[in-house]
């Protein structure tokens, strides 16, 4: 019977914890995923900036090639653009884990729950991110030319993956003794 209740209380703990760190894990993992896309689709490899492929959109954006001088640069304003809100998202993200656990910092940066959130979160961008920009704005594409649909597919083909795993990790992780005394607690400000 032991068994059980242990079993039981475990579950609950596990459920707890990975509520106070699913919303500021999913925000940080929207922040990082947008941050890789823009370090490394946008930046190192330039297979694309955010307004390359708005000869093609679906709304009318102004087209600015990125093989000229103001079209990289009026790109570059929009990466800026990007990259900001990528910022705010993971200080956002960071303030709310903050909040939510007071105690035992360390033990959550390498809680297998929040790092499950994060890859959550980084693969809803991914999804939100390539279906709206890629498929139904159309203002970018993540390498265009012929093939494009394959490499835009494949970005949200990625997304779901992270989503998936990032689910399972989150779901499988230990439940953390934040407090010393066998329960997560949530911090709540009065």
């Amino acid at each position: 019977m032991s068994s059980s209740v242990s079993a039981e209380r475990q579950g609950a703990m596990a459920g707890e914890q990975s509520q106070s760190l699913q919303l500021p894990g999913i925000i940080l993992g929207v922040g990082l995923g947008g941050f890789v896309d823009g370090i490394v689709l946008h930046q190192l490899l330039q297979w694309h900036h955010m307004l390359t492929s708005t000869s093609h959109d679906r709304i009318g954006v102004k087209y600015y090639p990125a093989n000229t001088v103001s079209g990289l640069e009026m790109n570059t304003v929009w990466d800026g653009i990007f990259h900001a809100i990528c910022w705010v998202a993971v200080l956002t993200g960071l303030a709310i884990l903050y909040a939510r656990v007071t105690r035992h910092r360390r033990r959550v940066w390498k809680s297998p729950a929040l790092w499950g959130w994060i890859l959550v979160g980084w693969g809803l961008f991914n999804l939100v991110e390539g279906v709206l920009d890629h498929h139904i704005l159309g203002i970018h594409h993540v390498y265009a030319g012929e093939q494009q649909i394959w490499w835009d597919l494949g970005f949200l083909l990625l997304g779901a993956i992270l989503v998936a795993v990032g689910y399972v990790i989150q779901r499988r992780a230990v439940p953390l003794d934040l407090e010393g005394d066998g329960r997560v607690r949530e911090a709540r400000r009065a």
